[in-house]
């Protein structure tokens, strides 16, 4: 018995990050799960997702911060690690502002890359950085930019790199010019923030020569589009940052102000994952097992006949 987590790697297995690229070469729109810890991970690729996303959004409010940058290239790195573990699947990493210049992006990349992260992306706001579908964003220069994501090329030939530009909340012209340059500095995918219209969707397919990833989160300046309506637009990705967290924190919210009122969580109990469910999810039953046959097994002991003489 060999539970997931201790599989050995098949050196024939396609990399994490040529899967994500064999996926944009598809020709058609990929949704990619927000998930924000293991579980979270397990469940989306239990659920038929092929590649998930690590909003720092969802990791910050996790840990109870906002998004405004302060999350650590540490802290990023070993949520990455958890949702790489537990799914296997193709994982793309908001990595915010890089943690810092060039040279920082270059250690982000390399330190994701060992943990099996397919892809990074890195956007061009000033620190501290804001929610893209907030106001009064503070852009640095796309000269600036465009030497972080060099310096993300160099680090890796093979992780993707997506580049985001905050500049459509106030100039269009100026986030498909800054989109352009940044795919041409070596970008592999451009992230055009918070676009507020049909015009402006269609706008960025036509004039950005790069596949293009687009941003369903909820309560924001983008309105809620189904799939299918993407895949008609023509884009790529399209990311789910924040919903699972979002339906994680409202029912822990209720379960918590009901159980405080009732004294007792029986009324919740069909919201539940039961126990058998859960142990089946996480594969405990196999963990189990390969406790017990390690238990049992004898491992041979030093004799006289292989000591050195």
């Amino acid at each position: 018995m060999t539970v997931s987590w201790l599989k050995s790697p098949d050196p024939r297995a396609v990399p994490r990050s040529a899967r994500l690229r064999a996926l944009l070469a598809l020709g058609q729109t990929t949704a990619m799960a927000g998930a924000y810890d293991g579980m979270s991970a397990l469940l989306a690729r239990q659920a038929g997702f092929q590649a998930l996303y690590l909003s720092g959004a969802a990791l910050s409010a996790s840990k109870a911060l906002p998004d405004l940058g302060l999350l650590t290239a540490e802290d990023v790195t070993r949520a990455a690690r958890d949702l790489v573990r537990a799914s296997d699947l193709p994982v793309l990493v908001d990595c915010d502002t890089g943690f810092g210049e060039a040279m920082n992006v270059m250690r982000a990349v390399r330190e994701l890359e060992e943990v099996g992260v397919a892809g990074i992306q890195i956007e061009d706001q000033q620190f501290p950085k804001k929610c893209g579908h907030l106001n009064d964003k503070r852009l640095v220069p796309a000269e600036d930019m465009c030497r972080k994501i060099s310096a993300a090329r160099h680090a890796s030939s093979q992780m993707v790199i997506c580049a985001r530009t905050d500049a459509a909340s106030t100039a269009l012209d100026d986030a498909i010019d800054r989109a352009n340059r940044y795919a041409r500095a070596g970008a592999d995918v451009i992230f055009v923030e918070a676009l507020v219209s049909d015009a402006d969707i269609r706008a960025v397919r036509e004039r950005v020569s790069a596949p293009l990833l687009a941003n369903m989160t909820e309560f924001g300046r983008t309105p809620q589009i189904a799939l299918n309506a993407w895949q008609g637009y023509g884009y790529e990705l399209v990311i789910y940052p924040v919903s699972a967290f979002r339906i994680a924190a409202r029912a822990l919210e209720q379960f918590y102000s009901g159980l405080q009122t009732a004294g007792t969580a029986e009324s919740f109990l069909p919201a539940m994952m039961t126990r058998s469910k859960l142990y089946e999810t996480i594969e405990y039953y196999d963990y189990e097992a390969l406790d017990a046959q390690i238990v049992r097994t004898v491992l041979p002991t030093e004799t006289s006949t292989n000591k050195a003489d």
